[in-house]
């Protein structure tokens, strides 16, 4: 085998506690995410020459060593000394800046390819070693369907087998307006602010909707969008707007600045697009996904 193609997921933070500041400079998070059917594309060939290179299409993101994707690669080799050179062709999709998990799930992409073309030689133990040595969020694309995330992000807990499937196939209508927040800065804003959630009151609302006793609506909550919305405060006014009317349940993604709402049985898809780009502009992204159960799998593109 000498080329495989994967698909890298986005993902939605369905809710999002942060819920204390750690001695590591991190923090420490309780969320529930799921992968959406928004995702890049990405091909990965061996070139029977030392070395590595990317190429990328659609959305342009730096090709240069920072870029997830190569790091990932050096990671491997880093793992298991191999000599082999790989080039790699990235389709992005994904917007940068969105709290989408773009970079994260292309870091966990080329792992999995990386794995496959060296003949799975390293163990889902070992690949979630390497995840999180390249971001804390990576480990949560390793699994298939909705997780829960806590810690700094490496303690990943898949839902009963009910709770995903209440989840598995609905509508979101997914949109970024054109400001890009990075993740570091909302970390930090979050850190002056001082606004954390106890880890109790987020486990309890966690566990009331894992028990039916809480609406996935009701667990929707945030804890970024105070302090993006003070400085892009179109997306906060518009998040309030929508819930008002006309009244769907919306939140921000991660650390922004994209969003999602569910649609209703009275409000639907294409009435909220409508909204969004009747605020943002026709060119804003904006469209409808649905929460995927699993990646799809690598599959031999040659060789």
């Amino acid at each position: 085998m000498d080329e495989v193609s994967v698909f890298c997921p986005a993902k939605v933070n369905l809710t999002l506690a942060v819920t204390g500041r750690r001695d590591d400079g991190y923090h420490n998070l309780v969320s529930l995410v799921a992968p959406i059917s928004l995702g890049d594309s990405m091909t990965v060939r061996r070139t029977g020459e030392a070395g590595f290179s990317l190429k990328v299409a659609g959305i342009l993101v730096p090709e240069d060593g920072d870029n997830l994707v190569l790091r990932a690669a050096r990671r491997f080799r880093q793992a298991y000394a191999s000599a082999d050179g790989f080039a790699f062709g990235l389709t992005k999709r994904i917007p940068v800046g969105s709290g989408l998990g773009g970079g994260s799930s292309n870091a966990v992409g080329a792992l999995r390819a990386l794995n496959r073309l060296s003949g799975c030689r390293a163990s889902e133990t070992e690949l979630a070693e390497m995840a999180v040595d390249l971001g804390a969020d990576c480990p949560l694309f390793l699994r298939e369907g909705p997780v829960i995330m806590r810690g700094k992000g490496e303690q990943i807990e898949t839902p009963a087998d009910s709770e995903v499937e209440s989840l598995l196939g609905r509508r979101l209508v997914l949109w970024k307006p054109y400001a890009s927040v990075g993740t570091a800065w909302a970390y930090a804003r979050l850190a002056e602010a001082g606004s954390y959630r106890p880890e109790v009151e987020a486990e309890a609302d966690l566990a009331g909707w894992r028990k039916g006793r809480l609406s996935l609506e009701s667990l929707m909550r945030n804890d970024f969008e105070f302090v993006v919305g003070r400085k892009y405060r179109a997306i906060s006014q518009f998040l309030n707007e929508i819930r008002r009317d006309p009244g769907v349940p919306a939140l921000m993604s991660g650390s922004g600045s994209a969003c999602f709402a569910l649609p209703t049985r009275d409000v639907a898809p294409e009435d909220i697009a409508g909204c969004v780009r009747e605020a943002f502009g026709p060119k804003a992204l904006c469209t409808c996904v649905r929460i995927l159960k699993k990646k799809i799998d690598p599959s031999v593109a040659g060789g």
